[in-house]
């Protein structure tokens, strides 16, 4: 049964565990949280708590560790309001308004400075390209064999694309391919483009010399553009932290942080429990905790900022500092709609 001395011992196990690293025993609790019980009386607690699955014990230490249900445990009930650092805010802040924008910047831009501030991988699923549509191409021409292609959406979002070629490209190719694209390809939604080009193809082939480069440039990009919403800032900060010394443990990792579609469905795993706030989702994967703000941007779109790291994270710092990053994110392209999206549009161009 979780009596009030077995959770206030309980939570002061798992604020001291976020902070050192460390097992934590019956005399570090009396020390250092003036707990008024016997360190008989604790310890019994403490295996009790074990025993109903909220602390696990370890092997090099008589001391007790959260696991992953008191974790989820003390996310539920025991958090308390969590608001960000003065200063973390103004930093975020600042650097919004020192920046002018487009919507896939800002995702990234708060990515970096969650990364920053939290010391562990920040990660974003932007907004779903399903819901938008190519508004228009432009291509750029560095040499012969190599150009910039900027794609942008009816949102207002642009997506930058390398092409490298293995023969010489004539301008004239470009120009003439970038002028049919626009033309037949305005307002198909992004998932669509690449099915779309094999329609355009004949016409390509009848003016454009090196059509087969071309197009194959672009289905690729089309492809990537339309499943490459996922983005981590961050990843070897993941080194850092000693839940991760174990090798196999830290390449499990990177494989998930390699894999998009693992994010996406992060919470329909078999080992996998979570909690959601008004503020937060948090979602524990084994020894792994993820926690994410989501945003809405125009119209239906949202995407989510999140956190990734140990189980082993200060809860209420990094809830606070992700809500205020995803509602600075709404804030500009949310509530300032058409409007600001065109803005900052322009600003880029």
């Amino acid at each position: 049964m979780l009596t009030p001395r077995r959770i206030e011992i309980f939570k002061a196990i798992v604020d001291e565990f976020i902070k050192t690293a460390e097992p934590v025993g019956s005399k570090t609790l009396q020390q250092k949280y003036k707990l008024q019980y016997s360190s008989a009386t604790i310890r019994n607690d403490m295996q009790a708590l074990e025993e109903m699955g909220y602390l696990e014990k370890t092997h090099t230490s008589s001391g007790r560790v959260p696991s992953t249900l008191g974790y989820k445990f003390y996310c539920e009930h025991l958090l308390s309001n969590s608001s960000i650092d003065r200063r973390m805010e103004m930093a975020i802040r600042d650097a919004f308004d020192a920046s002018n924008l487009n919507i896939e910047e800002a995702i990234h831009l708060s990515c970096n400075i969650l990364s920053e501030m939290t010391n562990m991988t920040s990660g974003a699923i932007g907004p779903d390209s399903r819901s938008q549509k190519l508004e228009h191409i432009k291509l750029f021409q560095l040499d012969e064999r190599n150009a910039v292609c900027v794609f942008i959406t009816n949102t207002g979002h642009t997506e930058t694309k390398t092409f490298h070629f293995d023969e010489d490209i004539p301008y004239a190719d470009i120009e003439a391919c970038t002028d049919i694209l626009n033309g037949k390809l305005r307002g198909i939604p992004i998932n669509e483009l690449p099915a779309r080009m094999q329609y355009i193809k004949p016409e390509l082939s009848a003016v454009v010399k090196q059509h087969e480069l071309l197009f194959t440039a672009f289905v690729k990009a089309f492809v990537k553009f339309a499943g490459e919403n996922v983005y981590f800032s961050g990843k070897d900060r993941m080194l850092y932290q000693p839940e991760f010394e174990d090798i196999d443990k830290l390449k499990r990792l990177m494989t998930m942080l390699d894999d998009a579609s693992v994010w996406k469905r992060i919470d329909e795993g078999d080992n996998t429990l979570a909690v959601t706030t008004d503020r937060a989702q948090l979602t524990w994967v084994n020894d792994l905790a993820v926690v994410r703000s989501r945003f809405r941007v125009r119209g239906n779109e949202s995407g989510e900022l999140m956190v990734v790291g140990p189980s082993r994270m200060n809860y209420e710092k990094i809830i606070g500092m992700i809500d205020y990053a995803a509602r600075m994110i709404e804030k500009m392209y949310y509530s300032g709609g058409d409007e600001t999206d065109e803005r900052r549009s322009k600003g880029k161009g």
